[in-house]
């Protein structure tokens, strides 16, 4: 097509893991709009390792659902011709475990954290963290790096004109190692240098003569500035030249593709970071797979992202349950389950990942774990997603005793839009159920939109953004994006029953007021596209946004949950007798009407028969 008319139409493919994705998008009307989905098994191992068939198998799917001819001698017809082909074809991936990166610095809180940061922006799973100060003698850093086996090293370390003997002396440590890539033993390992300037011919001339070597700009080239875009666009890169090639498969797909193949996570980075951006907001986003969780977040314009490499819905299951411990799971219950059964019941979904809930206990079993799932990835996420560690910042009487914390960039009372990804939230029976278990887990304060993925296709539209981001941008608002609604959540604890809000609000040309005690939760209906304006009146033990007892006027977007109050209290404090607390969670259901209508009973009934 020439370059000054737009795109009629595009295929996007996410190769995931177990199962690739393939969506169709049309221009309609002067509108780019999702036209059909489509999905196959991934083929990247044997039998077929080729992830080129699973990909067409997907794209078949597409032309059954859409009438359209897409596929002519086992290729993709670009670009259209008719009601043939498509103009323009992109992919991300993440199949075949996604990109697998060790990180090496010197000190593990200021340049390996920022390494840390740098690679996980870039899409790539952290297997190991290795640093001066990390406790570890060096044969046990060799070890670690030959067993782990990983796709690439990023080395870090020392601001620009600072140290260099030691910077040296973990490069030596990677040459001794001399680790063989994960995906093939006959090539060079991928290795970036991204430290001291000044060291720069010194790693160079210990590691270029057994890795393949790249250098960059350095990530801290002064304590008090970090610069992680070099490192993150080489890391892609290399990912795309070294270990995408090494794939089977892979480079066949790389000539189809008129746009960089990217992983998966960093396709959905760049999403997130696309909506903070335009509207000008903080925003948390999370993906919950089935091995790993990723959580994404833009605060006053700052991008971070981890990966909770343990902690997913079916692979991973038993690792939540360990980590989380079983009265954690517990907890969100109504029903008295043998804890035992509950435990084999949980392992059971990691040795058949594949299965879904069969009946209202297991959907409520695998809610609770999600739950946990997503608390813990994001204790982990605000762990990192911090200032820059080593810098010097005046100190007031906050500091003094201890409340400025661990200086976190997550702000709950400032963050804006909560979205959340993966199928236990894409694919709940009832929206309010995936927008519950967000509160539940994330425990938004002030006033927060809710929004989920509708079939997860928010890789594809990051990575057709490269392209055109009118296209992308379109239907993410339009078919990917389904707004839940609003929640207002004060921040304080009080006893239950105790005054908590007054939420005055004008919905549709009416007046409504309505006080809410501590420790309930209330719905008001409020329909996607529909706007309130409400005043938020905090009893003196709570906060809305503006201090202790103090009103707080607010615009509350609709969707298809509503407007949410929760008066539970921040920290949010389950009651510590079981019966009181079962009872108190099926008050909170039937408020929000998040299960059907006897269904904890039915539970309760069925789990003591």
């Amino acid at each position: 097509m020439a370059d000054d008319q737009p795109l009629r139409s595009v295929l996007a493919t996410d190769c995931g893991s177990t199962t690739t994705k393939a969506i169709l998008i049309e221009l309609v009307d002067g509108e780019y709009r999702l036209r059909v989905r489509g999905e196959a098994p991934t083929t990247v191992e044997a039998p077929y390792e080729d992830v080129t068939a699973g990909v067409l198998n997907a794209v078949r799917e597409v032309e059954e659902l859409s009438g359209r001819t897409l596929l002519r001698e086992g290729e993709i017809i670009r670009p259209q011709q008719g009601a043939e082909g498509v103009d323009a074809y992109v992919s991300t991936s993440s199949a075949g475990g996604g990109l697998q990166v060790m990180v090496v610095g010197l000190v593990r809180s200021m340049t390996a954290e920022s390494a840390q940061r740098a690679a996980l922006g870039a899409g790539a799973i952290v297997m190991d963290v290795l640093a001066l100060d990390d406790g570890r003698r060096d044969y046990e850093r060799i070890e670690r790096m030959r067993e782990l086996r990983p796709d690439m090293i990023l080395i870090s370390g020392g601001v620009d004109g600072g140290e260099t003997r030691k910077v040296v002396e973990m490069a030596e440590l990677v040459a001794a190692a001399n680790p063989r890539a994960r995906l093939g033993a006959s090539y060079e390992l991928p290795v970036i240098f991204a430290g001291n300037v000044e060291a720069r011919e010194l790693v160079s001339h210990v590691l270029e003569r057994t890795t393949a070597l790249t250098v960059v700009d350095n990530l801290r080239p002064t304590m008090e500035r970090e610069r992680l875009g070099p490192a993150r666009a080489e890391i892609q890169e290399l990912f795309l030249q070294h270990v995408m090639a090494q794939a089977p498969g892979y480079p066949t797909l790389m000539g189809w593709t008129d746009a960089d193949i990217m992983p998966t996570p960093a396709a959905v980075g760049s999403l997130i970071e696309a909506v903070a951006g335009r509207e000008g907001i903080n925003v948390v986003g999370v993906d919950i797979g089935g091995a790993t969780t990723d959580v994404f977040s833009v605060f006053g314009g700052t991008f971070n992202r981890t990966v909770s490499a343990n902690l997913g819905m079916s692979y991973s299951i038993s690792n939540v349950l360990a980590e989380a411990g079983l009265d954690n799971i517990l907890r969100w219950l109504t029903t008295h389950s043998d804890p035992r059964r509950l435990g084999n019941d949980i392992r059971n979904k990691m040795i058949r990942p594949t299965t879904i809930p069969q009946t209202l206990v297991d959907l409520t079993v695998e809610h609770a774990a999600a739950r946990e799932a997503l608390r813990l990835a994001f204790e982990q996420h605000k762990l990192l997603a911090t200032e820059l560690k080593g810098v010097q910042r005046q100190r007031d009487i906050a500091d003094a005793f201890g409340a400025a914390g661990a200086q976190s960039l997550v702000d709950m009372m400032a963050l804006d839009l909560i979205v959340g990804s993966g199928g236990v939230l894409s694919h709940a029976p009832r929206r309010t159920q995936a927008a519950l278990m967000m509160i539940d887990a994330f425990e938004p304060q002030g006033v927060t939109r809710l929004a989920v993925d509708s079939i997860f296709m928010m890789p594809q539209l990051g990575v057709l953004a490269t392209i055109s981001e009118e296209a992308a941008t379109q239907v993410f608002y339009r078919d990917c994006l389904i707004p839940l609604g609003t929640c207002i959540a004060p921040a304080g604890t009080a006893s239950p029953g105790t005054p908590c809000v007054r939420v005055n609000a004008r919905i549709g040309g009416d007046d409504i007021a309505l006080d809410v005690p501590a420790g309930e939760m209330r719905l008001l209906a409020l329909d996607e596209g529909q706007v309130a304006e409400v005043r938020i009146d905090p009893t003196r033990r709570f906060d809305v946004g503006a201090g202790r007892g103090r009103s707080v006027s607010a615009r509350a977007t609709g969707g298809v949950v509503g407007l949410i109050i929760d008066t539970r209290g921040r920290p949010l404090a389950l009651p510590s007798d079981a019966e009181e607390r079962a009872a108190a969670i099926r008050r909170w259901h039937e408020a929000l009407g998040a299960y059907p209508d006897g269904a904890d009973e039915a539970g309760a009934e069925a789990v003591a028969s």
